[in-house]
């Protein structure tokens, strides 16, 4: 029987006559209503025609989770009175329960996605309904965009409807009337929410802020005492929201004493434990979730929530190859999200364990998923769909160039795209697996070498972490799993049997579940206007990815420090040698992660192909290891290294087979510690497998390799006598004062460029730093100048090497003053009877007069000057300290010497 009263109750209802107005006359709309007034429940029933009298339609509501996907089929059947799978069904990863008279299906967004891959017409569907679009999921915000491509070319009576308590209203509006004027039309619900009231809560101490995954533990104890206080000073079931899995198990251990029953929600939680949360209970109760109670689902005898204001979000670290969640402040619109569920049936309180001061500073929005995220498994969905480059797909927020960029070199890399974009037969198989391209290709590929079930097993591992307790060693955690009887290892086994059955039933590895096109005629049309991927399309396909022969060759042995496990070590393995579970793992993640092969470096490290080094945990049985395969890792803040959360043991030949296409050999020519370096080497990535000198390297590549060291080190190298420098020295003088024809020699870099002009062919027959050395610098500055035009010849007219004075002495003229002006340091009675200072290219120099001794005793560029003023003070300083020469009162008439007075007397 419908429950009638309950579902008049719902504030919702009076929005419904506008919005079936709103989808009748444009075919989409967006809904915007608070929590709690029945967009999840009402407004799909009333959609699809099962109450309130309306034409039947068959309606998908697409979710953003597992839990919310059930709980909201389990409260719509329970509104009409029915059980699940009668009018209204739910469709989940592993799990689905519909009828032949179901009309109401809520799916994930997941589900959703791969059901649009095998059906772009979503044939028997009338309209879609996605739900909890503020969250921008990837997974959402691309079937919103494939199902407009459906609706603009394929089936135009296809009906959208994107429902939300928070979002940006008016971007939604755009996307889904794409081509209307002013998109389309925004219907909104008033909601009967009860007053909340906040309670500001931040720590008496200040407490360090998250970094990657960790949030301090001081943080934590706060969140538990606030929970306490709460439980103190309200009534009502508490409702704490924590960041991940991690955080609420230490909440949870900090709770123990409290007076009420403490419940953990979590993707990975039990069914039975999410059901006991969302079901009302006649005691006093604390729950315990992270952002999947934020939306969606209704939590009966919640009048308080704790908001830790903390949330998860995926990050990518694309230059190591390391993906993560990160902990981050939670939105503002999170916060009300959160803040919404304790005024669901009654008046509540949220308390917030922060400074209200802080408010104003957190973001509006959380990130859009397709901005920070890992865009491999997008952009493969997007090259299925015919649009390789995700430009011609309706989307709120573009994919950042660089991380589709980083997307495709992993698609090729795994085989699952050509080099133009185009899905291989074997790219669409991925797709249609459900994984991420990486996971796909190991089970593919693990499947050729271990057979289906073992494959799908460590695949299933890695598809979703196993809790820290199974430590880091994935051949163990395997073992563990296997016999255990926790949730996880319950929901393991389920994943790994949907994959296995996926595995076999997609064929051989080198088979395509599709059939091949016709080769002649016109070729069906995809969504977005090209044509589907086949056989046909591309120059990459499996033929020419055919890495599981190699690994069935590569992986017949365990790794050296891997012993043969008892019991299912060997269970289906491919030929007469069963792999040992050790090498197995290894295998499979390392097909996954073949950027994440590491070999040892000592003391627990390794270096990893990507190039980035990691590092064992203490007390890890991984540390001996010679080789890793990385299957978990992040990089803590300030940390050159990543952190290993879970490997297995690798051999050498396994990993070559599993990442072949890192592998590179040939000869390296290159300056390294300040000599030249010729070597062959063979490389896995930036792991080093062998090398050897090279006796008889290119000669271009040694040129090459010395102009670097030139560049590295400078010209100092070369051999520069006292000529060598003058000669610098004056030219750049020149360059300055006339310019060309006259060379710029100041700059090394500038020289370098030029160094066909000037260093050969010395610099060709050079074959090490020694031979750089005996190069005579001056001798190669000789031919930068300007022969050609004559101009050379005037070099020591314009720029002489040595002036001589009126004594008869030859003084050599410094160019390389700091101040650029050429500088005469002589003896001062050398000078006399010089009435005009000295010039060199019409330039005066600047003279550094001399005591007897050689001292500074005067500087001018103005001779004349300085015989009638300046010298007066200078002779009354030096006569009385060098009483032996001269010291005439006119100096413009004296004879200029070198000598003494006696001397000059004989």
């Amino acid at each position: 029987m419908i429950r009638t009263a309950d579902l008049d109750a719902l504030p919702v209802r009076e929005a419904l006559p506008a919005l079936v107005s709103a989808l009748d006359a444009h075919g989409a709309a967006v809904l915007c209503a608070p929590p709690g007034t029945g967009k999840t429940t009402l407004v799909p029933l009333v959609l699809a025609g099962l109450v309130g009298g309306g034409p039947r339609r068959r309606v998908v509501v697409a979710e953003p989770r597992r839990i919310a996907a059930r709980a909201a089929a389990r409260r719509m059947a329970w509104l009409l009175g029915e059980q699940v799978g009668a009018s209204v069904g739910f469709t989940v990863r592993g799990e689905r329960v519909v009828g032949p008279s179901t009309v109401v299906e809520v799916v994930t967004t997941g589900v959703l996605l791969q059901r649009l891959q095998r059906d772009q017409e979503l044939s028997g569907a009338d309209l879609v309904i996605l739900d909890e679009c503020h969250e921008r999921h990837l997974d959402a915000d691309t079937v919103a965009a494939f199902l407009l491509d459906v609706r603009e070319t394929l089936r135009p009576e296809l009906r959208l409807l994107a429902a939300s308590a928070t979002t940006d209203a008016a971007g939604w509006a755009q996307v889904l009337g794409r081509g209307s004027p002013g998109g389309a039309p925004v219907v909104e619900a008033a909601g009967v929410s009860y007053a909340v009231e906040t309670v500001w809560a931040p720590p008496a101490r200040p407490v360090r802020p998250p970094h990657g995954m960790r949030v301090d533990p001081a943080q934590l104890t706060h969140v538990a005492s606030v929970v306490r206080r709460a439980l103190a000073e309200r009534s009502g079931d508490i409702l704490c929201f924590l960041p991940g899995v991690g955080e609420i198990a230490r909440v949870a251990g900090q709770l123990g004493a409290a007076d009420a029953e403490v419940l953990q929600i979590h993707g990975r939680a039990p069914a039975s434990v999410q059901d006991a949360a969302l079901s009302p209970a006649p005691h006093r109760r604390v729950i315990l979730s992270t952002a999947v109670a934020e939306s969606s689902l209704t939590v009966p005898g919640v009048r308080i929530v704790v908001d830790s204001g903390l949330a998860r979000e995926p990050r990518v670290d694309h230059a190591r190859g390391l993906g993560a969640l990160a902990t981050v402040r939670a939105s503002r619109a999170a916060g009300r999200q959160r803040a919404g569920r304790a005024g669901r049936e009654a008046p509540g309180t949220v308390y917030r364990c922060w400074a209200e001061a802080e408010d104003g500073r957190l973001p509006a929005y959380p990130s859009p998923e397709i901005r920070i995220a890992d865009l491999a498994q997008f952009a493969l969905q997007a090259a299925c769909w015919g649009d390789p480059d995700a430009t011609g797909l309706a989307l709120l927020d573009p994919p950042p160039a660089g991380a589709m960029a980083a997307a495709r070199e992993v698609l090729l890399a795994v085989g699952a795209v050509s080099p133009a974009g185009r899905p291989t037969p074997r790219g669409l198989r991925m797709a249609r697996l459900g994984l991420h391209p990486r996971l796909a290709r190991a089970l593919l590929d693990g499947s050729a070498a271990l057979g289906p079930r073992r494959a799908a097993e460590l695949v299933a591992l890695l598809s979703e972490e196993p809790p820290r307790e199974y430590g880091d060693d994935l051949a163990a955690a395997w073992r563990r799993a296997r016999a255990g009887g926790d949730p996880y290892s319950s929901r393991w086994r389920a994943e790994a049997r949907r994959l296995e059955r996926a595995a076999v039933e997609g064929g051989p590895a080198g088979q395509s579940p599709t059939p091949p096109l016709p080769e002649t005629g016109a070729a069906p049309r995809t969504p977005s206007g090209a044509p589907p991927p086949g056989p046909h399309a591309s120059t990459a396909g499996e033929a020419d990815f055919q890495p599981a022969r190699r690994l069935r060759a590569g992986s017949g042995q365990s790794p050296p420090a891997a012993k043969p496990q008892s019991g299912t070590a060997g269970r289906g393995g491919v030929g007469e040698n069963p792999v040992p579970d050790d090498a197995a793992a290894g295998l499979v993640a390392a097909l996954a992660f073949p950027e994440r092969v590491a070999r040892a470096k000592g003391q627990g490290a390794f270096l990893m192909a990507s190039g980035t080094g990691a590092e064992l945990g203490e007390g890890s049985g991984l540390r001996s290891a010679p080789w890793l395969a990385v299957a978990v890792a992040d990089r803590p803040p300030h940390s050159a290294s990543a952190r290993v959360r879970l490997a297995a043991l690798l051999d050498e030949d396994t990993a070559r087979a599993a990442a072949d296409h890192l592998y590179r050999s040939g000869e390296e020519v290159h300056w390294e510690d300040g000599d030249l370096v010729a070597r062959s080497v063979e490389r896995l990535g930036a792991i080093e497998l062998t090398q050897r000198p090279l006796r008889d390297p290119d000669r271009a590549l040694v040129r090459a390799a010395l102009l670097d060291g030139l560049r590295t080190e400078g010209l100092g190298i070369l051999r520069w006598t006292a000529d060598a420098e003058g000669l610098r020295a004056r030219l750049g003088f020149l360059h300055r004062t006339l310019g060309p024809p006259w060379p710029d020699v100041a700059d090394d870099g500038e020289l370098l460029e030029r160094a066909d002009d000037w260093l050969e062919p010395e610099l060709s027959r050079a074959r090490r730093r020694g031979d750089l050395a005996r190069i005579d610098a001056g001798q190669a500055l000789n031919r930068l100048l300007p022969w050609a035009t004559g101009e050379a010849a005037r070099l020591d007219e314009l720029a002489p090497e040595r002036i001589e004075v009126p004594s008869g002495s030859r003084i050599r003229v410094d160019y390389a003053a700091e101040h650029g002006q050429p500088v005469l340091a002589v003896k001062l009675q050398e000078l006399f009877g010089l009435a005009e200072t000295p010039r060199v290219a019409g330039v005066p120099v600047l003279v550094h007069l001399l005591s007897p001794a050689g001292r500074p005793a005067a500087v001018t560029a103005d001779l004349a000057s300085f015989w009638q003023g300046g010298y007066r003070a200078v002779r009354a300083e030096l006569r009385g300290r060098y009483p032996k020469h001269p010291w005439p009162e006119d100096p413009a008439t004296a004879e200029p010497t070198r000598h003494t007075n006696a001397r000059l007397k004989r």
